[in-house]
């Protein structure tokens, strides 16, 4: 089989295609744990529409590289998010990446590889959740720039724990450990660090064997909830982030 174009494309995500259709789409940054940069979210709608697109891709399985999911930030390439003209930018690019990820055609299966306390709603949003027993979940950067929660985390925690837990949990910055996790249905199973990718990839396989349209529109019934639900959400939410963080240039 022909390595896409786009395989080589993109500098914060490796790809990885069995010959059954199953791919592996694993961010890094430099070959070490994802970092959010610019350029990664920039990239990660582009990624996931030339995923689309290809329709050897069957099944996708989302991973992050080494211990951690994602954890940090890199900044250098800072677009001065307070700027309206930015924000635009980013208001953009989140929404884009959340419809892409629920308008994915084929089933997404989640390899939690350890803590997600940034965008975790990327890998919440898979259709199956693996996690490490190293994994927690936490909205560590929103109140910790002092912003407004508003880029599709609202949503999907509150989809995934209720309004009650969900809010507590944004204004508080909970940790949420993987077990604590499974138990409230964040995720689905909860494995060993080093069965984590093996077990992904084992449902994945098993999905891939399905016939084709199965795959391409049985994800599709299945997420019209969230579909709407973040339509509705990120439009005032990322407005809101974007307010709040025009307001950071005149805090005391």
């Amino acid at each position: 089989m022909e390595t896409p174009q786009y395989f080589e494309t993109f500098p914060d995500f490796a790809f990885e295609r069995t010959q059954s259709g199953v791919l592996t789409l694993r961010l890094h940054s430099a070959g070490e744990p994802a970092l959010l940069s610019s350029r990664l979210h920039r990239d990660f709608p582009r990624v996931l529409s030339q995923i689309a697109d290809d329709r050897a891709n069957r099944v996708l399985v989302l991973t992050g590289t080494g211990d951690h999911f994602m954890t940090e930030m890199d900044l250098t390439e800072d677009r001065q998010a307070f700027k309206p003209l930015n924000w635009d930018e980013i208001f953009w690019e989140g929404r884009q990446v959340l419809r892409a990820l629920v308008d994915l055609p084929m089933p997404i299966v989640a390899a939690i590889n350890g803590p997600a306390t940034i965008h975790s709603e990327w890998v919440l949003l898979g259709d199956i959740t693996i996690a490490s027993q190293t994994t927690h979940f936490q909205d560590l950067p929103h109140l910790g720039g002092e912003v407004v929660p508003g880029d599709g985390i609202h949503v999907v925690w509150e989809e995934l724990l209720g309004m009650n837990r969900a809010r507590y949990a944004a204004l508080t910055q909970q940790v949420i450990q993987a077990d604590e996790a499974l138990r409230l249905g964040m995720v689905n199973e909860v494995v060993p660090s080093s069965e984590v990718l093996p077990r992904a990839i084992e449902l994945a396989e098993s999905l891939a064997a399905r016939p084709s349209l199965l795959l391409r529109l049985t994800p599709l019934a299945l997420r019209q909830r969230l579909a709407r639900r973040l339509e509705e959400g990120t439009t005032l939410g990322l407005a809101l982030e974007g307010l709040s963080m025009a307001d950071k240039p005149y805090q005391n």
